[in-house]
This record gives structure tokens, C-alpha cells and sequence, in this order.
């Protein structure tokens, strides 16, 4: 079952789990029904149903999860939804499956159900359920929406003041393309709200010249970032001119997204800092993870599952970090000194060499971006969610990637194709380069040595 287990975006933008139910889970779904009104409840039971009996505790998280699956949506290690379908145990030709939600209030309307729903369909279909009913109170509008906005065909009777509805679960056009709206439209705002951040502290900032801390807050207030900066530093009252704090908690305002400087080994209480404060991003410029050998990695897949379990997307590490170059939102959380003029293209690239010298050469010729992400070790945020981003982003007209790898080549594949329709793409794998054109599909495939990538900027035009 593990390959049901998944992290999933909200329409927010913030991070979720997916996974099926188990027994251990008992404590949590008390606790989660107890933060549940009293309104839900009623709509999901359809009568008063204060509390869960031991019975139903038992009944909710043992399932068989053959013909009795059930999934949970965690945030912060929280239950924040409950679905599952049932099918009659005693009949196994039987291919129709109940199928039923409760999410708690504080998180209705961010796609907790239509994620419930696309991941049971999809495990229903695995176990031969090939139809889902629902038995919906007609005043619960919002169930009754979930349903029609995945893209099924729904029919709907009408019975003793109870409304059922029912579809078929195989695939259609219709829903493939909703499920893939739902997912561009959740990277992309995950993204949004980084290159927006109201606010932004640099975790390690230093008054020490010639180092990263202090780069980085330099960066930010000399790349006139309106927003709001904040240094934290457990050792100093001050840094450059601004006021210190020890811990990203200390921060008396909200704070949107955290650069991270300081040792790989501290990086961890740093998140977890961070995720108390209810940052929405992370930006680790440290080193010392995969590019350092199987110590390295390890350290980068626990810092990966810590940023996922508390719903925080994280760029690098051992990145150069991000630009935005809109008036609204001028950004320079990098170590570039460069501010590259506004423009109409978009970059990603993984080496933050490259990167460097891309930013310096963009600003010697006088050219333009609009937006700039230096992933490095490209643990969470890929070129993947840029493109997602990108697709409707209106300051931005062309893309161009530089990957070292292609972590996920069947959904990159899937992006690129719907995004080079409308915006022309130019990507580039470590000496070979893709020029993707808006027109069809044909991908021309050339040896490129990295030096020479300015060089195909101009000769394809984008910039």
C-alpha cells in the first residue's frame, strides 16, 4: 500500500500527506473529530453524532483496504480529512463501492476532498470497483460540488429527504483534464507565494563581511525588496543596521519565506523553527547534503520528509536561491549581487555556477528576466513547478531550464508539451539542448557545452 502514500499540494499551495488509515491512527481521528462542527458532523452522519464510540474508532481505522479502503489527509502530523469507499464484503462481484469525506471546517475549500476523491478513484480502480454512490443531504452543497467539479458524469435520485449520486470511475477526458488543473493550478500557487513574500528572514545572517549571511541580507535591501526583512541571529543584537533575533519564533510578524545560511547540521532545528512560525517557504543555501556523498544524502531526504511533513516547500539546498524582478514584488533572495533587468523570461537552472554567470551576462547586455530560480540539489521545488508556474504567469513569455536531471521525465514531458503551446522553451540537460517550440511537438536535440548557453539565448531569440 505504500505506493498510495503521497504529498499532495492544496489549492493554497501548501503542503499535505496522503496516505491510508491504520489502526495507530485511532488517537489522531478523535482528535481531528473533535475539531469538527457540529454541522459537518450531522452532514456526514446525518443525525447529531457528537462523539465516536469505540466501536466506530475500531470500525474507521481497521479496514481491509481491498473492499474497505480508507485514506487520511495530514498536515503538521494532524488528520485534516478522512475518505473512504466501501464495498460489500460478502460479494466480491459486487463492483459498486460507497464512497464518503469528512474534512475538518478550518480546511474546507482547499481541495482536501477532490484529492480524497482522485486518490480513491484511483485505488477503487486498482480493486476492481468500477462504480462510486454517495448518499449526500441536499443542503450539503459543498459534497455536492466536489463530485461535479472532478469531471464525472454524475447522476443523482432522490429519495426520503436523502439525494444519491453515482458515477462510473473510469477515466475520462473530462476528469484527466481536471485532475491536471487542480495540480498546475496548486504548484503554481505554491511558487506564487514565494516569489510574493511579504515578508523574508535570513536565518545565519552575520555581520561578518565576505560571508553568506550577510550577503544575503545585503542582497535583499540593496535589491529594493519591499516587504519585510528580518535577520536572525542567536549571537548578535544587530545586523547590518537591522535588529537580530534569536529564533524565527522571536520574529513579532508573520513571516512568508526563510533563507536558511548556516551549517548542513544545524539546518533541521532551523525548519523546524521555521515550520512553529508557520513559514510558508524555505530557501537552503547551505551545502552539505546529496552533492556530498551517501552521508549527505541521507541528511537531505530526512531535511526533505521533516519540509513535507510540516507543509513547507523548500528550494535547494545548496542553491543560489530566487529573483523576482516585478515592481510589486522586486526579489533578490540569492547570492547574486545582480540584479538582473525586468523582462519577459523566465529561468531555472540547477548549478548555481551557471547561474551566476547567466545573471551577469543577462545585466552586461542589458537584457531581462522576469523571474529566476536557482534549485541546486533540487530536493522539493523542480523545473517541473516552474513551468507550472509559468504557464499563466503574465510577466513571462518564454522559459528557459538548465537541468542537470530530469527527476519525474514522464510529467515533465506531459508540462512542457501543454506549456510550449502557448510559450516557447528552451531547455537545456547538462550538454544537450531541447528547443521546444509553441508549434507541435518536435524537439531538436544539439551538443551544448554550458558556456555556450548565452550564445543559444540569442540565437533562439527568447531573450
Amino acid at each position: 500500500m505504500s505506493h498510495w502514500e503521497a504529498d499532495v499540494l492544496l489549492k493554497d499551495g501548501r503542503v499535505a500527506q496522503l496516505r491510508p488509515i491504520t489502526p495507530d491512527d485511532a488517537d489522531l481521528l478523535v482528535e481531528f473529530y473533535s475539531r469538527v462542527s457540529e454541522e459537518s458532523k450531522y452532514y456526514r452522519f446525518f443525525a447529531p453524532y457528537p462523539n465516536l464510540s469505540d466501536r466506530d474508532i475500531k470500525r474507521f481505522t481497521h479496514v481491509d483496504h481491498h473492499r474497505r479502503v480508507a485514506f487520511v489527509v495530514t498536515m503538521h502530523g494532524d488528520i485534516i480529512g478522512v475518505g473512504r469507499f466501501d464495498a460489500p464484503e460478502d460479494d466480491p462481484t459486487v463492483d459498486v463501492a460507497e464512497v464518503a469525506f469528512l474534512i475538518e471546517d478550518a480546511h474546507q475549500g482547499r481541495g482536501v476532498g477532490q484529492l480524497l476523491l482522485e486518490h480513491l478513484a484511483q485505488a477503487g480502480r486498482e480493486r476492481g470497483i468500477r462504480q462510486f454512490v454517495a448518499d449526500v443531504l441536499p443542503a450539503n452543497q459543498r459534497m455536492q460540488q466536489i463530485f461535479r467539479e472532478m469531471g464525472y458524469t454524475v447522476d443523482g435520485t432522490f429519495d426520503d429527504g436523502i439525494q444519491r449520486l453515482s458515477f462510473m470511475l473510469d477515466p475520462t477526458d473530462t476528469s484527466i483534464g481536471v485532475m491536471q488543473a487542480r495540480e498546475q493550478r496548486a504548484e503554481a500557487a505554491s511558487i506564487a507565494r514565494i516569489f510574493a513574500a511579504r515578508s523574508v528572514a535570513v536565518v545565519g545572517a552575520s555581520r561578518r563581511a565576505g560571508t553568506i549571511g550577510q550577503a544575503m541580507v545585503r542582497n535583499l535591501v540593496l535589491g529594493d525588496y519591499s516587504g519585510t526583512v528580518y535577520a536572525v541571529n542567536s549571537a548578535a543584537e544587530a545586523v547590518s543596521g537591522l535588529p537580530a533575533y534569536k529564533t524565527v519564533q522571536d520574529i513579532p510578524g508573520d513571516v512568508d519565506l526563510a533563507i536558511i545560511a548556516v551549517p548542513a547540521d544545524s539546518v533541521s532545528d532551523v525548519l523546524l523553527d521555521c515550520a512553529a512560525k508557520g513559514v510558508h517557504g524555505l530557501i537552503v543555501i547551505s551545502a552539505g547534503f546529496a552533492e556530498e556523498g551517501a552521508e549527505g544524502r541521507k541528511r537531505q531526504r530526512a531535511l526533505l520528509g521533516l519540509s513535507r511533513s510540516y507543509g513547507l516547500r523548500l528550494i535547494g539546498p545548496n542553491c543560489l536561491g530566487v529573483i523576482n524582478t516585478a515592481q510589486a514584488h522586486q526579489l533578490n533572495a540569492s547570492l547574486s549581487p545582480t540584479m538582473p533587468p525586468q523582462g519577459r523570461v523566465g529561468f531555472f537552472c540547477q548549478s548555481g555556477a551557471l547561474g551566476t554567470a547567466i545573471l551577469e551576462s543577462v545585466s552586461r547586455r542589458g537584457l531581462g528576466l522576469s523571474t529566476f530560480v536557482s534549485a541546486g540539489n533540487r530536493a522539493d521545488v523542480s523545473g517541473n513547478d516552474l513551468m507550472q508556474y509559468w504557464e499563466d504567469d503574465p510577466a513571462t513569455d518564454v522559459v528557459l531550464l538548465y537541468l542537470e536531471s530530469i527527476g519525474n521525465p514522464r510529467k515533465f514531458t506531459r508540462i512542457a508539451r501543454r506549456l510550449a503551446r502557448r510559450k516557447p522553451i528552451v531547455a537545456v540537460r547538462s550538454g544537450h539542448a531541447m528547443h521546444a517550440l509553441p508549434l507541435g511537438h518536435r524537439v531538436r536535440r544539439t551538443t551544448l557545452p554550458p558556456e555556450a548557453l548565452d550564445a543559444l539565448f540569442e540565437q533562439s531569440g527568447v531573450i
